[in-house]
C-alpha cells in the first residue's frame, strides 16, 4: 500500500481532532482556546484519551467553559465534574490545578490566550514555554495544545511532535514533519497530527 493510501485509511478511521471530539468548535477566540487548554491538561495525564475527552465534556457541560467560570467554581464542583467524566485517578490534584491555572490566565493574560500568542511574536518555542507556565501543563500538555491549535495559529504549523511521529513510524509513513506535510499538503495539519497520535495509541 502506498504511503498516501495508508494515510487515507488512517484518516477514514481517525479523521477528527481531539478538540472536535470534546465538542470544542475551535476558533481564534478566548473561550475555545481556553477549552483547548483544559483538554490538553486532561489529555496529558497517564489516562486513556477517551476518558480525558469525556471529562472535558463533563466540565464544559457544567458551565466551566471560561477561566472566570472555572476560577469561580468550588474545588468540589470541579472534582464532581471530573468524576462524572470518569477522571477519578487524578481528580483532586487536577481540580486544584484547573482552578489555579484559570486564575493565572486571568491575571497574566486577561483570560485570553491570544495575548500569550502575541507575546511570543510568532515563535512556537516561546508559545510552548508560555503554556508550560500553567499548572499541570508540562511538555506533553504543551505539545497537545500546539498539535490542535495549529489550524487557527498557522505560524505553529506543521506541529508534529514525538508522539505523532511515533504513529507515522508505526504505520510506515515518512517520519519527518516536512515529508509528512508534503504527503498531506491538502489536509488540516491538526487533523493529520491527531490521526497520527491515534495511530500511535490504537492497539488495533
Amino acid at each position: 500500500m502506498s504511503a498516501r493510501k495508508t494515510l487515507d485509511s488512517l484518516l477514514e478511521r481517525h479523521g477528527s481532532t481531539f478538540a472536535a471530539e470534546a465538542g470544542i468548535r475551535l476558533r481564534d477566540t478566548p473561550q475555545p482556546l481556553y477549552q483547548l487548554l483544559v483538554l490538553s491538561h486532561l489529555l496529558s495525564a497517564r489516562i486513556r484519551a477517551q476518558v480525558a475527552v469525556a471529562a472535558a465534556r463533563a466540565l464544559f457541560s457544567h458551565g466551566l467553559r471560561t477561566p472566570r467560570r472555572m476560577a469561580d467554581a468550588t474545588w468540589q464542583e470541579r472534582v464532581d465534574a471530573l468524576g462524572e467524566g470518569g477522571y477519578r485517578r487524578y481528580d483532586e490534584r487536577t481540580a486544584t490545578q484547573l482552578g489555579d491555572g484559570a486564575l493565572l490566565l486571568l491575571d497574566a493574560f486577561g483570560g485570553d490566550l491570544r495575548r500569550l500568542r502575541g507575546e511570543a511574536d510568532g515563535d512556537t518555542e516561546s508559545i510552548r514555554a508560555g503554556l508550560r507556565r500553567f499548572p499541570g501543563i508540562g511538555p506533553a500538555g504543551a505539545d497537545i495544545f500546539l498539535r490542535e491549535v495549529q489550524t487557527v495559529w498557522p505560524e505553529t504549523a506543521p506541529y508534529l511532535d514525538a508522539k505523532a511521529l511515533q504513529g507515522a513510524e508505526r504505520l510506515g509513513l515518512p517520519t519527518t514533519p516536512d515529508a509528512l506535510s508534503r504527503l498531506a499538503e491538502d489536509l488540516d495539519p491538526a487533523v493529520l497530527a491527531a490521526a497520527l497520535v491515534r495511530g500511535a495509541l490504537d492497539k488495533g
